[in-house]
């Protein structure tokens, strides 16, 4: 396949989250994901729609011509495309879908027309909530002059399941209905008896 680093790194995401809305960001191990290393990136989001590189593989460079890590990642689309990425990526940190977005760079003097895919996933942490998220970008032909800046041709979205709040079952207090226990056998009380025979008799 095309994108198949794409398709690895989700299903890397995919083992950690283990039935979770998405796994932690503390849970990220690159050597889970070795062979796409070069493709992945890091990002960290700095406000509604908007998130920036925090770590980026070797490709992103060359596709940008430049270390890309602190650049806003809508940085790599043209200014037609950032307004429709912005919104899917508000959606992305509000924590309601994993985003896989078809890309297309037009061709020009050294510059081939090139095509590519990005995925991004959410990372949560505990403290600070959902302010990560794990991309790769692999593209497919020559990367020819940087920088290079693409077209969003399709947008595809998976909504993420939310946790359950489990809310406890109602169980009644068995002490209402359990059988009283039988009162203490009661002891006797003593009855004094005398034998006295000087009592008088009576007339």
């Amino acid at each position: 396949m095309r994108f198949a680093l794409n398709n690895e790194v989700e299903a890397y995401w995919e083992g950690l989250r283990d039935g979770r809305p998405m796994p932690a960001r503390s849970e990220i191990d690159p050597r889970g994901i070795d062979r796409a290393l070069g493709h992945t990136f890091i990002l960290e989001k700095v406000a509604p729609g908007m998130a920036r590189f925090r770590l980026a593989g070797q490709h992103l460079n060359r596709l940008m011509g430049m270390d890309v890590r602190g650049m806003p990642v809508s940085a790599l689309l043209g200014a037609e495309s950032r307004p429709e990425f912005a919104l899917h990526l508000k959606d992305l940190f509000d924590g309601k879908t994993t985003l896989r977005i078809a890309l297309h760079a037009k061709g020009g003097l050294g510059r081939p027309a090139l095509g590519a895919e990005m995925i991004l996933l959410p990372l949560n942490d505990p403290a600070t909530g959902i302010d990560r998220a794990l991309g790769c970008l692999v593209s497919d032909g020559q990367l020819g002059t940087a920088p290079r800046r693409f077209t969003i041709t399709d947008i595809r979205t998976r909504g993420l399941i939310q946790p359950v709040q489990q809310i406890p079952a109602f169980v009644e207090d068995p002490a209402p209905f359990a059988p009283r226990p039988a009162p203490p056998a009661r002891r006797p009380k003593l009855r004094l008896v005398s034998d006295r025979t000087d009592a008088p008799h009576p007339s």
